[in-house]
């Protein structure tokens, strides 16, 4: 099935989740549900050029990638690093982290992500899970971090201007005396040094996705 057109408001871009995704559990965090794209999704089956036809970027938000997974896990199980505090979660995409924290007991989350598609996204993949989770479209890059105890980033190190802006902008943060964690699966571009790891998970993945169907994803943070 292909979906011809898309009603461009909030509530046309949660149908469009809800019809071309499906709810399940990623690997990593079976306690926890998402609209997540798969082999027999259509959004799975559209391509590139078909997605651009449709005015919809990469659906990065339908899938649970490997940093995101880990790091949600690595909150889960250790949620003193983020009960009672107020978190950000840099490029937020289904919300997976955003969600985690919201259950590891913070008291507030913000959810940021530049694609229209993650507000929909989160929105509905935190009112599955029981969570009210805050979202913003703005480009937090272009000025430092907004006041925050933790900030989150999974899996934003595929390219290296990116990998470098953002290991800059948590470093602010850290500066003005955030905690940092990140999540990442061994990308090209992430800088392991000066950072500090706290945990090494084994995430399932997909060969759609990466090149292998199991990443080893560390966590990592700003010490």
């Amino acid at each position: 099935m292909k979906v011809l057109t898309i009603d461009q408001t909030l509530a046309g871009r949660r149908a469009f989740i809800v019809e071309n995704t499906r709810l399940q559990a990623p690997p990593h965090t079976p306690e926890l549900q998402l609209y997540l794209a798969d082999e027999i999704t259509p959004i799975w089956q559209l391509t590139e050029q078909a997605l651009a036809e449709l005015g919809l970027p990469p659906p990065f938000w339908a899938f649970a990638w490997a940093g995101g997974q880990a790091l949600a896990r690595y909150i889960l199980d250790h949620p003193e690093t983020v009960a009672g505090k107020r978190v950000i979660d840099f490029a937020s995409g289904s919300g997976l982290v955003a969600i985690a924290a919201m259950k590891a007991g913070a008291v507030s989350v913000l959810a940021a992500d530049i694609d229209v598609f993650c507000e929909a996204a989160v929105g509905l993949n935190a009112e599955v899970n029981g969570v009210a989770v805050a979202f913003t479209q703005v480009d937090l890059l272009n000025a430092p971090p907004p006041a925050a105890d933790v900030l989150l980033a999974g899996d934003i190190c595929y390219e290296r201007p990116m990998a470098e802006a953002v290991m800059a902008w948590l470093a602010l943060g850290r500066a003005a005396g955030a905690m940092v964690l990140i999540g990442d699966p061994g990308r090209t571009y992430f800088p392991k040094e000066g950072l500090v790891k706290l945990a090494e998970y084994q995430v399932a993945t997909t060969r759609e996705l990466e090149d292998t169907a199991v990443k080893r994803t560390s966590v990592w943070t700003l010490p």
